[in-house]
C-alpha cells in the first residue's frame, strides 16, 4: 500500500485501510525501496552532476518519507500501547538507515564532487541553496570523520532517537495517569460553569459521580485560574510541576540527562565546542552567545517590570485574601482577579463570543483577505479520528492549493499542546506541482451537552498561531521538498505563526468572527478595547517565564554541563528570572518535551526571536490597513511561498525592506 501513490482523492492518506500490523512490514519495505534508489545513485557510472546526483537523492526516499509522516503525525495525535511499540521498534530502523546515507563515503564524494564545482554549473539560487544543504547534510553528520567515529556516530543517533521516544512517553503517562475526583459541590466554587459541565462529563466517561478535572490543559486551565479552594489549586499545580520527575516508572531525569550527554558528545565528535554550536550554525542567530546576549538584553528590559508586577500582584492577593506569600499555584488564579478589576474582563465574559466554528471561519476569512485563500469542507477523504475535520483549500483561479486538515479536542492518544505538521509537502516534480496535505492539533475545550466549543481567548490565538504555520505550509511554492513550507530555519519558523496572532486583538478583524454563540451579536467595542489594553497586562512577568525557558534550553546545550541533579540544576540555570518562590517537588525539565523530545534543543529562544520579526512585520500591516491586499500579497510571495529556498534575512528585508527593530517588541509588550 504504501510503495505506490494512493488512489484516492488528492492522493490523501487512506486512514481507514491502514492497521496496525501493516506498520512494520510497511518500513521495513519502504526503507529496502529508499535504499535501492540511494544504490543506484551511488553505483551511476556517470559523472556526478547537479541531475544524477543531487535532485537524485532529493527525491529519493518519498515512499518511506511519507509513511513516517503518517505514522509519527498519528503516534503524536491518535496513539496506543502498539503504537509506541512500533515506534520504539522502527525508530531504530529509520535511524540507522540515515546514518548509512549520511556516512557513505562513495555517495559523499559525488555529493562533494559537485559541491566543488558549484561557481561553474550555473545554478539557480534555489539549486544553490539545495546544494549547500546536501553537502552540509553530510558534512554536519559525520561524512568527514574517520571509520571508527563514525559508528560511534551511530551508536549514538540510535540511542538518542530511542531516548526521545520514551521522553515523550513518559510525559504523556504522567498526563495521562493523574485525576482529580470531586465529589463535593462546594469545591467547585469560583470555576467557570463551563468548566463545571466539562468535569462532569469527563466523571461520567470514568463511570464516576462528580466531577473529574486531569492534567490537560482543557480541564488543568479553568481550575488552576478560576477555583476559589486555594488547596485544590496546589495539590493540581504540583501534579502538573512534577510530572516525569517522580520516584516512578515514567521519571524522566536519568533519561534527560542521557540526552543531553549524548548531544554534547555527537557535537564534539563533529568538531563543535558543543550540542548549541552545532544546532545555531543553521539558525539566524549563529552563536551561542549571540542568543545569550539577545535573552539577557531583553531580560535586562522585562525584568523590573516583571518585578514591579509581581509585586503589585502580591500586594492585591495580600489585600483581597490576606495571603503573606504568593505562590506558584496563586498566580493564575490573582492574575485574573486584577485583570477583572483593572479592567474589567475575564475569560468568562468573553469566551460565548468565541465559538470554535466561528473562530475557525474568521481565520479562514483573514486568509481569504490577505491571501486570495477559500476553504471548503469535504468528506472525501479519510480521517484518522471523527473529530478530525478536512477542507479542500483553493486559491484565487480557483486552483487547488492544499488539503487541511484540523483536530481539534483532547482524547487519551494525543499528546498536549498544539502543532501544526503535514502528511506531505509540496515540491514539483516532473512539471507538476504536488500540492501540500497540512494539519493542525489542538487540545482546546470540547463543546458539552448544553454548549458548543466555546473558547478562551489564549485558545483564540494559540489556534492562529497553529493557522499561521499551517499557511506557510500550505502556500509553499518550491521545487524541493526538503526546502518547502515550514522547511526554514527554526528561529524563522515562528514569524508566520507569530504575526497571525495580531489579527486576534484587531477590532476589523474580530467583527468578522467574534459573535455570540446564542445571540449572533458581534462581541461589544468596550471587550475589544479591553482585550486590546489588557493585552500587555502582566506583560513583564510573561516575557521573563519565556527567557527563564530560553535560558534554560542554553544551560542545557551550550556548554557541556555537569548534572548532577536536575533539580540544582534547572534551580541555577533559572535564578535571575525567578519571582515565585521554589517548589521543591516541582521541575520543569523532565517535562519539558519542546527541548528533550521535539525539535528546539538550543532553539527555544526563537519563540521571542520570532516576535521581534513579528512585531516589526505586523507594523508594516498596521501602517498600510490590517488588509492590505497588497502587502498581503509581498508576505506571501517572498515569505509564505518561499520555504528555505534563500536566507531568512534577505527574505525578510524583501518584504520589509528593511532589517527587524526590537521597537516594535518593546512598544506592542509595554516594555519601553
Amino acid at each position: 500500500m504504501f510503495t505506490e501513490k494512493f488512489n484516492t482523492p488528492y492522493t490523501a492518506a487512506p486512514f481507514r485501510q491502514i492497521q496496525l500490523d501493516d506498520y512494520v512490514p510497511a518500513f521495513d519495505q519502504t526503507i529496502a525501496q529508499a535504499r535501492a534508489e540511494v544504490d543506484a545513485i551511488i553505483t551511476n557510472p556517470e559523472a556526478p552532476t547537479f541531475e544524477n546526483t543531487i535532485e537524485a537523492l532529493e527525491f529519493s526516499g518519498q515512499a518511506l518519507d511519507r509513511l513516517s509522516s503518517i505514522f509519527f503525525n498519528l503516534n503524536s495525535a491518535e496513539t496506543n500501547d502498539t503504537m509506541q511499540q512500533i515506534a520504539q521498534e522502527v525508530s531504530p530502523k529509520l535511524t540507522a538507515f540515515g546514518n548509512d546515507i549520511a556516512l557513505n563515503e562513495t555517495l559523499f564524494q559525488r555529493v562533494k564532487a559537485v559541491y566543488n564545482q558549484r561557481e561553474t554549473l550555473s545554478l539557480s539560487p534555489e539549486q544553490l541553496m539545495l546544494l549547500e544543504k546536501k553537502y552540509k547534510g553530510f558534512s554536519r553528520n559525520g561524512a568527514l570523520l574517520n571509520e571508527e567515529k563514525k559508528n560511534r556516530l551511530r551508536e549514538i543517533d540510535t540511542d538518542l532517537a530511542k531516548l526521545k521516544l520514551t521522553f515523550g512517553e513518559n510525559v504523556l503517562a504522567e498526563t495521562n495517569s493523574y485525576f482529580k475526583h470531586i465529589t463535593n459541590a462546594e469545591d467547585l466554587a469560583g470555576i467557570p460553569e463551563g468548566a463545571q459541565e466539562a468535569a462532569a462529563a469527563l466523571a461520567q466517561s470514568k463511570e464516576l459521580e462528580g466531577w473529574v478535572f486531569t492534567l490537560d490543559f482543557p480541564s488543568y486551565m479553568p481550575l488552576i485560574t478560576y477555583a476559589d479552594n486555594r488547596e485544590l489549586r496546589k495539590e493540581l499545580a504540583l501534579a502538573f510541576g512534577k510530572k516525569a520527575f517522580q520516584d516512578n516508572a515514567h521519571n524522566n531525569t536519568e533519561i534527560l540527562k542521557k540526552i543531553v550527554a549524548l548531544r554534547h558528545e555527537r557535537a564534539q565528535l563533529l568538531g563543535y565546542e558543543s550540542h548549541a554550536h552545532f544546532v545555531l550554525e543553521e539558525r539566524m542567530a549563529q552563536h551561542p552567545e549571540t542568543v545569550k546576549t539577545f535573552l539577557n538584553d531583553l531580560l535586562a528590559k522585562a525584568k523590573p517590570a516583571a518585578q514591579r508586577e509581581f509585586a503589585q500582584l502580591s500586594a492585591f492577593a495580600k489585600e483581597k485574601d490576606g495571603l503573606d506569600h504568593l505562590e506558584k499555584w496563586d498566580g493564575a488564579y490573582y492574575s485574573e482577579k486584577l485583570k477583572q478589576e483593572l479592567f474589567d474582563l475575564d475569560d468568562e465574559l468573553l469566551k460565548p463570543y468565541f465559538p470554535l466554528e466561528k473562530v475557525l471561519q474568521g481565520a479562514f476569512t483573514v486568509a481569504e483577505k490577505l491571501f486570495g485563500l477559500t476553504f471548503h469542507e469535504i468528506d472525501t477523504v479519510d480521517k484518522y479520528h471523527p473529530d478530525v475535520q478536512t477542507y479542500e483549500v483553493r486559491g484565487e483561479s480557483n486552483e487547488f492549493v492544499a488539503l487541511f486538515y484540523a483536530d481539534f479536542f483532547p482524547r487519551a492518544g494525543k499528546r498536549p499542546g498544539a502543532w501544526m505538521t503535514s502528511f506531505k509537502p509540496q515540491y514539483i516534480q516532473n512539471g507538476v506541482n504536488e500540492r501540500p496535505h497540512v494539519s493542525i492539533v489542538c487540545n482546546f475545550t470540547p463543546p458539552t451537552p448544553s454548549k458548543p466549543s466555546l473558547l478562551t481567548f489564549n485558545e483564540v490565538t494559540t489556534l492562529f498561531h497553529e493557522f499561521g504555520h499551517a499557511l506557510h505550509g500550505m502556500l509553499a511554492n518550491t521545487t524541493y521538498p526538503s526546502l518547502s513550507g515550514t522547511s526554514v530555519y527554526w528561529d524563522f519558523v515562528e514569524l508566520p505563526s507569530q504575526v497571525m496572532e495580531n489579527w486576534c486583538y484587531e477590532p476589523e478583524a474580530l467583527a468578522l468572527f467574534a459573535h455570540h454563540y446564542e445571540t449572533g451579536e458581534v462581541i461589544p467595542q468596550s471587550y475589544v478595547d479591553k482585550i486590546k489594553e489588557s493585552a500587555s497586562f502582566l506583560e513583564g512577568m510573561a516575557t521573563v517565564r519565556q527567557l527563564s525557558f530560553g535560558l534554560l534550553d542554553m544551560a542545557y546545550h551550550a556548554q557541556v554541563p555537569t548534572i548532577d541533579d536536575v533539580k540544582a540544576f534547572e534551580v541555577a540555570a533559572t535564578r535571575d528570572t525567578a519571582l515565585y518562590p521554589d517548589v521543591a517537588a516541582n521541575c520543569v525539565s523532565p517535562a519539558f518535551s519542546h527541548i528533550f523530545q521535539g525539535g528546539y534543543s538550543s532553539g527555544y529562544y526563537s519563540y521571542k526571536w520570532a516576535e521581534v520579526l513579528d512585531a516589526d512585520a505586523f507594523a508594516y500591516f498596521q501602517e498600510k490597513g490590517i488588509f492590505n491586499k497588497e502587502v498581503g500579497t509581498q508576505f506571501k510571495e517572498n515569505i509564505l511561498s518561499k520555504g528555505g529556498t534563500a536566507l531568512p534575512m534577505e527574505l525578510y528585508k524583501k518584504f520589509r525592506g528593511q532589517e527587524p527593530k526590537p521597537e516594535a517588541l518593546l512598544k506592542r509588550a509595554g516594555l519601553l
